[in-house]
């Protein structure tokens, strides 16, 4: 058709395109799957055990520190890799840990390594494409960043500062970490409160598409978990004859794949059984795509410009233009740098200066705690000699009574004496 209308033909027999799928399905079981996976949150939310609980294996372990170590100061991207094999499906599975997260007092900026952690994938990615051979790209990009929030009332700050400055660079699934520790009640008032600040803010979350579920309904459903409420455990339990991963307490068990207990059935559907082929491709198609066209659009608008400022003039007046703009952008490094250094002198002294009044109302509280202790030391010393000065009154008249005691007695005993010596006289 010249118009380019596509017209729909029946047809009259078996043709054999309709096996496509299942081409599709013997190539990729052969290649095999990739999926990068991150985990961000504080130390002892259990991201370690809730992993290994997704994918009922050993494949992740905290950094623990022991009594003499200390954890890391600033925050550190590492990255491991397994492969898993199920039902003769290969998956690629790289596990991205960032040890530190908030666990220092100043978190001011450490989502920094992070963001940087991620965008060096995706430039990892634009190059490779750039290759004039590439049989096959190798896909490191991070398609989905769980992060896990710590029990309590709602957000912190540093959560939304991190989620704000990723969301446009990876797919974010906010996680409950110890959910166990909250009331049925506390946990939906807490994710409501979530939510509610989430929106507030305008943090785009990972959205999950309508058309990957049979009706509405089913999405509403799985939309209202968030943020997922999740209890992991590596410990399997006899539970009324079946055996299944739980936590036990005095007041009963917490079942790990039980909706009733927590949403770890809704998270693990999402990143396993029905949504990770579409964390791959938003992250594709959409997150990876605005990292390209920023890039591109950069050397392209600086090359253009470039050609045809170039073509107006003679190389000597080229070169002095080039030469003038290095330096200025120099000077223009140079005040970044200056401007940085006082920025973290100015952070330094405001942060020596609050350790100071800090230190100093210490000492002043030290310093008032000791006159206290001293007054009534003093108190104390003056009831003593009090105490003691009745004591010495006390016992200087026990011994004047006993003085006189002893006095009386003696002259009573003489004056008997003095009679019987009379008596004697008159019988002889």
């Amino acid at each position: 058709d010249l118009d380019g209308d596509v017209v729909e033909k029946a047809l009259h027999g078996y043709v054999g395109f309709a096996n496509l799928p299942n081409q599709v399905f013997r190539k990729s079981v052969k290649r095999g799957f990739e999926f990068t996976l991150m985990v961000v949150g504080s130390s002892g939310l259990g991201k370690s055990t809730l992993i290994n609980s997704l994918f009922l294996s050993s494949i992740y372990e905290d950094q623990k520190y022991g009594s003499s170590e200390k954890p890391p100061k600033t925050v550190e991207v590492q990255s491991s890799t397994v492969n898993l094999v199920e039902g003769g499906v290969s998956l690629k599975l790289t596990l991205v840990d960032t040890p530190g997260f908030g666990d220092a007092i100043n978190n001011n900026k450490c989502w920094q390594p992070i963001l940087e952690y991620i965008d060096h994938k995706f430039g990892e990615y634009l190059n490779a494409e750039g290759h004039v051979n590439r049989p096959s790209v190798p896909d490191n990009r991070v398609h989905c960043c769980l992060y896990f929030i710590a029990p309590g009332h709602g957000l912190k700050p540093l959560d939304i500062k991190f989620m704000k400055k990723l969301h446009e660079k990876v797919n974010i699934v906010p996680v409950i970490g110890k959910a166990d520790t909250l009331t049925p009640e506390e946990c939906v008032e807490f994710k409501a409160n979530v939510m509610r600040q989430i929106e507030e803010n305008e943090i785009k979350i990972y959205q999950f598409p309508i058309e990957e579920f049979e009706d509405e309904e089913e999405q509403q459903d799985l939309q209202a978990q968030l943020p997922f409420a999740v209890v992991g455990s590596n410990t399997i339990l006899d539970v009324n004859g079946k055996k299944m991963r739980a936590r036990m307490y005095p007041w009963g068990i917490a079942e790990v794949e039980n909706p009733d207990h927590c949403d770890f059935i809704f998270l693990r559907n999402l990143l396993i059984r029905t949504h990770m082929q579409d964390l791959k491709d938003v992250t594709n198609n959409s997150l990876y795509e605005n990292y390209r066209c920023q890039k591109l659009a950069a050397v392209t608008s600086v090359s253009l410009d470039s050609k045809v400022a170039a073509s107006n003039r003679n190389p000597l007046a080229q070169f002095e233009i080039e030469k003038r703009s290095h330096q200025e952008a120099l000077k223009s490094m140079m005040a970044d740098l200056e401007k940085t250094l006082e920025e973290r002198v100015k952070e330094n002294m405001e942060g020596m200066e609050n350790h100071k009044k800090e230190m100093q109302t210490r000492h002043e509280a030290a310093q008032r705690h000791i006159e206290k202790i001293r007054t009534e030391l003093d108190g104390k010393k003056k009831e003593l000699a009090e105490q003691m000065k009745l004591l010495e009154e006390l016992q200087l008249s026990t011994n004047i009574t006993v003085n006189n005691s002893t006095t009386s007695l003696n002259s009573t005993k003489d004056k008997s004496h003095s009679k019987k010596s009379k008596g004697t006289k008159k019988l002889f």
